[in-house]
């Protein structure tokens, strides 16, 4: 894992992508690739919007042009790998014509409502068809320490499957891994197999049975142990498709990308 797409944006969830990201290529010893889109409003087909599009398409120009130049005179002092590409557009489409040479991608997990449309909820849409691993990054994230505590969150899904070997890079450099199984009894992929897979990459995690309070979502169990041993960051799989494994983690993808306070490392 060497080459790092993060998103480029003058938005509220920039600086913490970009913190992430930079820690991710010092601790890889791998590239930045800063994919910079500027965005095309959508306005409706009339005269008037087509003056209002304008002069939208102006002032993002214009905030982009002012992002950049801030962006590459900081990455310039930084002392990594770098490259920048420029793409006027959407960013679900940019995002699936630059991936190609990518190994994992850094996204927002969240923005703010006054923030564009186009980049709200990004990694739902986009993490079923794009086929590499996202690093959902909360907006207040500081930093992403890879020494750090992992946790991963097993449900013996296909994608928790995913997940769990697009991460080994990661999980190589964690000091300690946990893993919380929520798998149902005897189901396809127990997490002990999961353990003995990352054993012969010499890693050795710490497996646990999921606790889960009276009244209390699976989510929110995730979130509580990942607070409890301050993990640097989560690996689980991304929206599942068994209506079973539904009820454990697919379902709850959206309010782990809502609510979690730490990256959250996604692959389906």
């Amino acid at each position: 894992m060497k080459n790092i797409l993060v998103l480029v944006h003058d938005d509220k969830g920039q600086e913490a992508r970009l913190q992430v990201a930079l820690d991710m290529v010092r601790a890889l010893e791998g590239h930045l690739a800063c994919l910079d889109v500027e965005l095309l409003p959508m306005v409706a087909a009339d005269s008037h919007s087509s003056m209002a599009a304008a002069q939208l398409v102006c002032e993002e120009h214009d905030r982009s042009a002012a992002n950049r130049t801030r962006i590459t005179d900081y990455l310039a002092r930084e002392g990594v790998s770098w490259d920048w590409h420029r793409v006027i557009g959407m960013p679900d489409t940019a995002i699936e014509d630059a991936v190609g040479p990518a190994d994992i991608l850094v996204l927002s997990s969240d923005l703010d409502k006054d923030d564009p449309v186009e980049l709200r909820h990004l990694i739902n849409r986009i993490v079923i068809g794009i086929k590499r691993p996202i690093v959902a990054v909360p907006k207040g994230c500081k930093r992403l320490d890879l020494n750090g505590t992992a946790l991963v969150a097993w449900d013996g899904s296909r994608e928790a499957d995913q997940a769990l070997h697009d991460a080994v890079p990661l999980l190589n450099l964690a000091g300690e891994v946990i893993m919380i199984d929520a798998n149902e009894p005897n189901g396809p992929f127990a997490a002990e197999s999961a353990a003995v897979y990352l054993s012969r990459h010499g890693i050795h995690p710490i497996v646990e049975t999921v606790q889960i309070e009276s009244g209390q979502t699976i989510y929110a169990a995730i979130l509580a142990r990942a607070s409890a041993a301050n993990a640097a960051y989560i690996v689980m799989g991304a929206y599942g498709h068994s209506p079973t494994l539904e009820s454990f983690f697919g379902g709850v993808t959206r309010s782990i990308l809502a609510k979690s306070d730490r990256p959250v490392v996604l692959a389906h």
